[in-house]
Protein backbone atom coordinates (compact mmCIF):
# COMPACT_ATOMS: atom_id res chain seq x y z
CA UNK A 1 0.00 0.00 0.00
CA UNK A 2 1.38 2.94 -0.81
CA UNK A 3 2.02 5.07 2.32
CA UNK A 4 0.10 8.63 3.02
CA UNK A 5 1.87 10.50 5.47
CA UNK A 6 5.63 11.53 5.55
CA UNK A 7 5.69 10.77 9.58
CA UNK A 8 6.33 6.59 10.07
CA UNK A 9 4.17 7.53 13.40
CA UNK A 10 1.32 9.13 12.21
CA UNK A 11 1.59 6.71 8.90
CA UNK A 12 0.81 3.93 11.50
CA UNK A 13 -1.73 5.86 13.39
CA UNK A 14 -3.70 6.85 10.23
CA UNK A 15 -3.63 3.07 8.82
CA UNK A 16 -4.95 2.11 11.98
CA UNK A 17 -7.52 4.61 13.12
CA UNK A 18 -8.41 6.40 9.45
CA UNK A 19 -8.07 9.87 10.59
CA UNK A 20 -5.02 11.65 12.46
CA UNK A 21 -5.23 15.36 14.28
CA UNK A 22 -2.64 17.50 13.52
CA UNK A 23 -1.32 21.35 14.26
CA UNK A 24 -2.13 22.57 10.86
CA UNK A 25 -1.81 26.11 10.10
CA UNK A 26 -1.07 29.59 12.00
CA UNK A 27 -3.42 32.05 13.54
CA UNK A 28 -2.76 34.40 10.64
CA UNK A 29 -3.47 32.53 8.07
CA UNK A 30 -6.80 31.26 9.86
CA UNK A 31 -7.55 35.34 9.80
CA UNK A 32 -6.52 35.58 6.79
CA UNK A 33 -8.58 32.73 5.19
CA UNK A 34 -11.99 33.86 7.07
CA UNK A 35 -11.34 37.78 5.62
CA UNK A 36 -10.59 35.69 1.86
CA UNK A 37 -14.26 33.62 2.43
CA UNK A 38 -16.08 36.94 3.27
CA UNK A 39 -14.15 38.92 0.47
CA UNK A 40 -15.40 36.33 -2.33
CA UNK A 41 -18.80 35.48 -1.05
CA UNK A 42 -20.11 37.62 -3.14
CA UNK A 43 -19.33 36.83 -6.40
CA UNK A 44 -21.41 32.87 -4.81
CA UNK A 45 -23.61 32.04 -7.45
CA UNK A 46 -25.55 30.17 -4.43
CA UNK A 47 -26.09 26.52 -3.94
CA UNK A 48 -27.77 23.86 -6.10
CA UNK A 49 -30.84 23.03 -4.79
CA UNK A 50 -32.46 19.91 -4.64
CA UNK A 51 -35.00 20.85 -7.51
CA UNK A 52 -32.02 21.94 -9.62
CA UNK A 53 -30.32 18.76 -9.54
CA UNK A 54 -31.81 17.46 -12.85
CA UNK A 55 -32.79 14.55 -10.56
CA UNK A 56 -36.45 13.00 -9.59
CA UNK A 57 -36.64 12.84 -5.61
CA UNK A 58 -33.13 13.81 -4.84
CA UNK A 59 -32.29 14.80 -1.27
CA UNK A 60 -32.62 17.99 0.24
CA UNK A 61 -29.49 19.22 0.82
CA UNK A 62 -28.85 20.68 3.77
CA UNK A 63 -25.11 22.02 3.79
CA UNK A 64 -23.52 24.52 2.31
CA UNK A 65 -20.37 23.72 0.47
CA UNK A 66 -18.40 25.69 -2.00
CA UNK A 67 -17.94 22.19 -4.45
CA UNK A 68 -21.99 22.59 -5.55
CA UNK A 69 -21.73 26.72 -6.14
CA UNK A 70 -23.52 27.35 -9.32
CA UNK A 71 -20.49 29.92 -10.55
CA UNK A 72 -17.74 28.22 -12.19
CA UNK A 73 -14.86 31.33 -11.49
CA UNK A 74 -15.50 31.41 -7.83
CA UNK A 75 -15.31 27.67 -7.50
CA UNK A 76 -11.66 27.91 -8.99
CA UNK A 77 -11.03 31.25 -7.33
CA UNK A 78 -11.94 29.63 -3.76
CA UNK A 79 -9.33 27.08 -5.27
CA UNK A 80 -6.95 28.53 -5.43
CA UNK A 81 -7.18 30.30 -2.32
CA UNK A 82 -7.14 27.44 -0.46
CA UNK A 83 -4.69 25.44 -2.31
CA UNK A 84 -1.97 28.20 -1.80
CA UNK A 85 -2.22 28.85 1.57
CA UNK A 86 -2.70 25.07 2.27
CA UNK A 87 0.63 24.03 -0.44
CA UNK A 88 3.76 24.25 2.53
CA UNK A 89 1.43 22.39 4.93
CA UNK A 90 0.51 19.53 2.65
CA UNK A 91 3.94 19.24 1.83
CA UNK A 92 4.86 19.06 5.32
CA UNK A 93 2.49 15.83 6.04
CA UNK A 94 1.46 14.15 3.06
CA UNK A 95 3.64 12.22 0.97
CA UNK A 96 3.30 13.67 -2.65
CA UNK A 97 -0.43 14.52 -2.93
CA UNK A 98 -2.05 16.79 -5.20
CA UNK A 99 -5.58 18.54 -4.41
CA UNK A 100 -8.51 18.25 -6.20
CA UNK A 101 -11.63 19.79 -4.76
CA UNK A 102 -11.53 22.93 -2.30
CA UNK A 103 -14.94 23.48 0.21
CA UNK A 104 -15.48 26.64 2.95
CA UNK A 105 -18.20 24.87 4.63
CA UNK A 106 -20.20 27.15 6.42
CA UNK A 107 -23.00 26.14 8.71
CA UNK A 108 -25.28 29.23 10.00
CA UNK A 109 -27.07 28.67 13.15
CA UNK A 110 -29.44 25.72 13.39
CA UNK A 111 -28.17 24.35 9.93
CA UNK A 112 -25.89 22.63 8.32
CA UNK A 113 -26.10 19.07 9.01
CA UNK A 114 -23.50 16.33 6.83
CA UNK A 115 -25.77 13.02 7.26
CA UNK A 116 -23.58 10.12 7.87
CA UNK A 117 -21.85 8.98 4.69
CA UNK A 118 -18.26 7.83 3.31
CA UNK A 119 -16.85 10.38 0.43
CA UNK A 120 -16.61 9.55 -2.52
CA UNK A 121 -13.84 7.30 -4.00
CA UNK A 122 -11.66 9.42 -5.63
CA UNK A 123 -8.82 6.75 -6.89
CA UNK A 124 -8.53 3.01 -6.91
CA UNK A 125 -8.67 2.64 -3.74
CA UNK A 126 -7.33 -1.02 -3.38
CA UNK A 127 -4.09 0.90 -4.74
CA UNK A 128 -3.92 4.15 -2.51
CA UNK A 129 -5.71 6.43 -0.36
CA UNK A 130 -7.24 9.27 -1.41
CA UNK A 131 -7.50 12.14 1.74
CA UNK A 132 -9.48 14.43 3.26
CA UNK A 133 -7.73 17.79 5.16
CA UNK A 134 -10.39 19.07 7.58
CA UNK A 135 -9.63 22.36 8.73
CA UNK A 136 -11.98 24.57 11.05
CA UNK A 137 -11.95 28.63 11.46
CA UNK A 138 -13.05 28.61 14.38
CA UNK A 139 -13.40 26.34 17.02
CA UNK A 140 -14.90 23.49 16.79
CA UNK A 141 -17.16 21.65 18.65
CA UNK A 142 -20.00 19.15 19.16
CA UNK A 143 -22.34 22.06 19.37
CA UNK A 144 -21.45 23.96 16.68
CA UNK A 145 -21.30 20.63 14.17
CA UNK A 146 -18.18 19.30 14.21
CA UNK A 147 -16.90 16.61 12.37
CA UNK A 148 -17.72 13.33 13.80
CA UNK A 149 -15.65 9.78 12.72
CA UNK A 150 -16.45 6.01 13.24
CA UNK A 151 -12.43 5.07 13.90
CA UNK A 152 -11.19 2.28 11.93
CA UNK A 153 -14.59 2.32 9.79
CA UNK A 154 -11.89 2.87 6.56
CA UNK A 155 -11.58 0.06 3.58
CA UNK A 156 -14.75 -1.80 5.20
CA UNK A 157 -17.48 -0.29 3.15
CA UNK A 158 -18.60 1.09 -0.20
CA UNK A 159 -15.52 0.04 -1.62
CA UNK A 160 -17.44 1.75 -4.87
CA UNK A 161 -18.63 5.24 -3.92
CA UNK A 162 -20.38 8.19 -6.30
CA UNK A 163 -23.27 10.67 -5.88
CA UNK A 164 -26.13 8.22 -7.12
CA UNK A 165 -24.93 5.17 -6.17
CA UNK A 166 -26.74 3.46 -3.47
CA UNK A 167 -25.03 2.94 -0.04
CA UNK A 168 -24.89 -0.48 2.17
CA UNK A 169 -25.07 1.75 5.74
CA UNK A 170 -28.09 3.72 4.69
CA UNK A 171 -30.67 1.78 6.33
CA UNK A 172 -28.18 1.51 9.86
CA UNK A 173 -27.57 5.38 9.84
CA UNK A 174 -28.92 6.37 13.21
CA UNK A 175 -27.44 3.45 14.84
CA UNK A 176 -24.47 4.05 13.94
CA UNK A 177 -24.22 7.67 14.90
CA UNK A 178 -26.06 6.99 18.48
CA UNK A 179 -23.39 4.66 18.86
CA UNK A 180 -19.87 4.69 17.42
CA UNK A 181 -18.97 8.81 15.94
CA UNK A 182 -16.14 10.37 17.91
CA UNK A 183 -16.09 13.85 17.83
CA UNK A 184 -13.23 15.88 16.31
CA UNK A 185 -13.29 18.94 18.80
CA UNK A 186 -9.74 21.12 17.51
CA UNK A 187 -8.76 24.15 17.68
CA UNK A 188 -9.01 26.77 15.06
CA UNK A 189 -6.34 25.67 12.94
CA UNK A 190 -5.67 22.49 13.86
CA UNK A 191 -6.69 19.94 11.55
CA UNK A 192 -8.06 16.49 10.75
CA UNK A 193 -6.58 14.50 7.83
CA UNK A 194 -9.03 11.82 6.75
CA UNK A 195 -9.02 8.84 4.84
CA UNK A 196 -12.06 9.54 2.18
CA UNK A 197 -13.51 5.95 3.06
CA UNK A 198 -14.06 6.62 6.80
CA UNK A 199 -17.55 6.76 7.46
CA UNK A 200 -18.28 10.35 9.01
CA UNK A 201 -20.70 12.82 10.08
CA UNK A 202 -21.70 16.52 10.91
CA UNK A 203 -24.28 17.57 13.18
CA UNK A 204 -26.10 21.23 12.78
CA UNK A 205 -24.64 24.14 14.07
CA UNK A 206 -26.79 24.91 17.78
CA UNK A 207 -24.81 28.28 18.35
CA UNK A 208 -25.40 31.75 17.44
CA UNK A 209 -22.09 31.99 15.74
CA UNK A 210 -21.30 31.02 11.92
CA UNK A 211 -18.92 27.82 12.14
CA UNK A 212 -16.66 27.90 9.39
CA UNK A 213 -14.09 25.41 7.85
CA UNK A 214 -12.25 24.27 5.12
CA UNK A 215 -12.01 21.16 3.39
CA UNK A 216 -9.49 19.71 0.64
CA UNK A 217 -9.54 16.74 -0.47
CA UNK A 218 -6.17 15.38 -2.26
CA UNK A 219 -5.19 12.50 -4.10
CA UNK A 220 -1.51 10.66 -4.86
CA UNK A 221 0.04 12.39 -7.65
CA UNK A 222 0.86 9.91 -9.64
CA UNK A 223 -2.49 8.28 -10.09
CA UNK A 224 -5.14 9.41 -11.85
CA UNK A 225 -8.78 10.04 -10.54
CA UNK A 226 -12.08 8.30 -11.06
CA UNK A 227 -15.27 8.96 -10.71
CA UNK A 228 -17.63 6.60 -10.63
CA UNK A 229 -21.10 7.32 -11.38
CA UNK A 230 -24.52 5.15 -12.03
CA UNK A 231 -27.10 6.70 -13.62
CA UNK A 232 -30.40 4.69 -12.51
CA UNK A 233 -32.54 6.40 -15.04
CA UNK A 234 -31.26 4.43 -17.65
CA UNK A 235 -29.75 1.42 -15.90
CA UNK A 236 -29.85 0.61 -11.77
CA UNK A 237 -27.27 -1.89 -12.35
CA UNK A 238 -24.22 -0.79 -13.84
CA UNK A 239 -21.42 1.86 -12.40
CA UNK A 240 -19.32 3.60 -15.08
CA UNK A 241 -15.46 4.31 -14.03
CA UNK A 242 -14.70 7.57 -15.57
CA UNK A 243 -10.81 8.88 -15.41
CA UNK A 244 -10.93 12.89 -14.83
CA UNK A 245 -9.12 15.90 -13.62
CA UNK A 246 -9.72 18.50 -11.37
CA UNK A 247 -11.43 20.60 -14.14
CA UNK A 248 -14.19 18.25 -14.00
CA UNK A 249 -14.94 18.83 -10.60
CA UNK A 250 -15.03 22.65 -11.54
CA UNK A 251 -18.15 21.86 -14.30
CA UNK A 252 -19.66 19.19 -12.29
CA UNK A 253 -22.97 18.79 -11.03
CA UNK A 254 -22.81 15.63 -8.57
CA UNK A 255 -26.47 14.97 -10.09
CA UNK A 256 -25.95 15.33 -13.52
CA UNK A 257 -25.15 12.68 -16.04
CA UNK A 258 -21.22 13.75 -16.31
CA UNK A 259 -20.23 15.05 -19.96
CA UNK A 260 -17.31 14.82 -21.49
CA UNK A 261 -15.39 12.22 -19.24
CA UNK A 262 -13.66 9.19 -20.57
CA UNK A 263 -15.46 6.18 -19.62
CA UNK A 264 -12.67 3.41 -18.45
CA UNK A 265 -14.62 0.96 -17.25
CA UNK A 266 -18.19 -0.08 -16.78
CA UNK A 267 -19.36 -3.43 -14.47
CA UNK A 268 -22.66 -4.74 -12.81
CA UNK A 269 -22.75 -3.54 -9.58
CA UNK A 270 -26.03 -4.57 -6.87
CA UNK A 271 -25.23 -3.13 -3.91
CA UNK A 272 -27.52 -4.53 -0.67
CA UNK A 273 -27.75 -2.85 3.08
CA UNK A 274 -26.39 -4.49 5.92
CA UNK A 275 -27.48 -4.89 9.53
CA UNK A 276 -26.11 -3.77 12.65
CA UNK A 277 -24.29 -7.41 13.42
CA UNK A 278 -22.72 -7.19 9.54
CA UNK A 279 -21.56 -3.83 10.19
CA UNK A 280 -19.99 -5.17 14.05
CA UNK A 281 -18.48 -8.28 12.09
CA UNK A 282 -17.16 -6.59 9.27
CA UNK A 283 -15.34 -3.66 11.67
CA UNK A 284 -13.54 -6.31 12.52
CA UNK A 285 -12.35 -8.07 9.36
CA UNK A 286 -9.51 -7.42 7.59
CA UNK A 287 -9.96 -4.29 4.86
CA UNK A 288 -10.91 -4.40 1.42
CA UNK A 289 -7.48 -3.10 0.70
CA UNK A 290 -5.51 -5.90 2.03
CA UNK A 291 -3.89 -8.34 0.50
CA UNK A 292 -5.60 -11.74 0.14
CA UNK A 293 -3.34 -13.43 1.54
CA UNK A 294 -3.52 -11.85 5.02
CA UNK A 295 -7.03 -12.38 4.51
CA UNK A 296 -6.35 -16.14 4.09
CA UNK A 297 -4.11 -16.57 7.03
CA UNK A 298 -6.77 -15.05 9.52
CA UNK A 299 -9.38 -18.16 7.98
CA UNK A 300 -7.11 -20.56 8.82
CA UNK A 301 -6.22 -18.98 12.25
CA UNK A 302 -10.66 -18.80 12.73
CA UNK A 303 -10.14 -22.71 11.49
CA UNK A 304 -7.23 -23.71 14.03
CA UNK A 305 -9.07 -21.84 17.09
CA UNK A 306 -11.73 -23.84 16.58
Amino acid sequence: MRRVMVDDKLEAQFQRDGYIQIPFITKEEVAALKQKFYDTLPKSGGQITADETGVEGANFITYDFTFIDKNIEYKKEVFKIITDYFKPHVEKWLADYKPIIANYIRKKTDTGEVPLHENWAFADERKCCTVSIWCPLVDSSTENGTLQVVPGSHKRFGEVRGPMIPWELEGIKNEIIADYLVPMNLTAGNAVILDDSIVHYSAINKTNDLRLAIQLILIPSEVPSLHYHMNPAVDKDTVNVLEVDHEFYMHFNPWKQPEGAKVIRQFKYQPRGIDMQEFKLRMKKPRFDEPQTKNFVEKLKAVFSN
